[in-house]
């Protein structure tokens, strides 16, 4: 039995004293409501009214369950809006997480656009590595993320990929080359003159140098996928450092031996300078990320194109889509998202 639905019609019933008028106002036969109220009744094994010539009068179980019923309806139609508008994105909770070292004026943005967006969503955001997002998704305790790929993207939707490419963080050797390998043990062909377009490294250049990279378990696909390239394009890192903490980084690339990868809107510390590689060999790639049972989520879709318009506008990033059309060799591969 819809108790709800049982309890509006007694209220009507007490409210008319009539079961035919009430029947009319409710736009049903009286019988079909002269059942229902004996279902209630039933139900309570309580007798609401008394059925006289004249119509229904209450009883005195009736009055005291009808001074119940009416806050009970008001709180269920309270209860029933309050679903319709999380339902519409109007209202809810949208949990969500972002990678470390995302930029913060991105970070800024994401979080302002979608406050403007749905002001009836509250956004739970946190910092989350790929590994820990994918676990969270899974396991029901994220609603959306903001991923950097590759990465395994089975039973995920993904937003628009965006990507930028990154350059490489050097000491500054006062050249304005950051290319003397200084006090490097390398023993590469290193030199102060570039081989790439003015004012850009090869990676080549790099070998010799130690790496700083973020921890391989908080990205396993990416940090391979890095390395592979870097060995590819003819970087051997002397020794590849796990780290992610600015300070950590800066102070090992100041260090004069190491180097660190970033995009050109990331901040250098004075002593380092950016240098961007000839032929764009890495790109950073993000998007955002959810489950493909929350698609339609008015919430999901609205932090999901808030998360692109941040990243292109204070990003600096543009569609893979557009990269690809440029001619570069980037493939989809569908459990682990896109890579060279």
């Amino acid at each position: 039995m819809d108790l709800i639905k049982h309890v509006r019609y007694f209220v009507v019933v007490a409210e008319e004293q009539h079961f035919g008028r009430a029947a009319a106002r409710l736009g049903m036969a009286q019988p079909s409501l002269s059942q229902r109220i004996q279902r209630l009744e039933k139900e309570f094994g309580v007798r609401l009214f008394d059925r006289t010539s004249r119509g229904a009068e209450l009883t005195e179980g009736g009055r005291l369950v009808l001074a119940e019923a009416r806050p009970l309806l008001e709180r269920a139609d309270a209860l029933e809006g309050t679903a319709a508008r999380v339902r519409s994105g109007a209202a809810g909770l949208l949990r969500a997480a972002v990678p470390p070292e995302l930029d913060s004026a991105v970070v800024a943005a994401l979080v302002g656009g979608f406050r403007e967006g749905s002001p009836g969503v509250r956004l739970e955001l946190r910092e989350r590595g790929a590994q820990a997002q994918l676990a969270e998704l899974a396991a029901g305790s994220l609603d959306a993320g903001v991923l950097r790929h590759p990465v395994d993207v089975a039973g995920l939707a993904l937003g628009e990929v965006m990507c930028r490419p990154l350059g490489v963080v050097v000491p500054d050797d006062g050249t304005g080359t950051g290319t003397d390998t200084g006090t490097s043990t390398s023993t590469s062909t290193s030199t102060s003159t570039s081989t790439g377009p003015a004012g850009q490294l090869a990676l080549a250049e790099l070998t010799g140098r130690d790496l700083v990279l973020f921890p391989r378990q908080s990205g396993p696909a990416l940090h391979d996928e890095i390395l592979a390239t870097c060995r590819r394009h003819g970087f051997e890192p002397g020794t590849v450092i796990a780290g992610r903490d600015p300070a950590f980084v800066t102070g090992m690339v100041l260090s004069g031996t190491a180097v660190a990868f970033a995009p050109r809107e990331r901040e250098v510390p004075a002593g380092a300078v950016w240098r961007a590689l000839a032929g764009a060999p890495l790109l950073e790639r993000l998007s955002a990320a959810w489950l493909r049972s929350r698609q339609g989520d008015p919430a999901v879709e609205l932090f999901a194109a808030v998360v692109e318009e941040a990243l292109a506008e204070y990003g600096g990033m543009i569609p893979v889509a557009q990269t690809v059309a440029a001619g570069r060799p980037w493939a989809p591969v569908p459990r682990l998202g896109f890579t060279v």
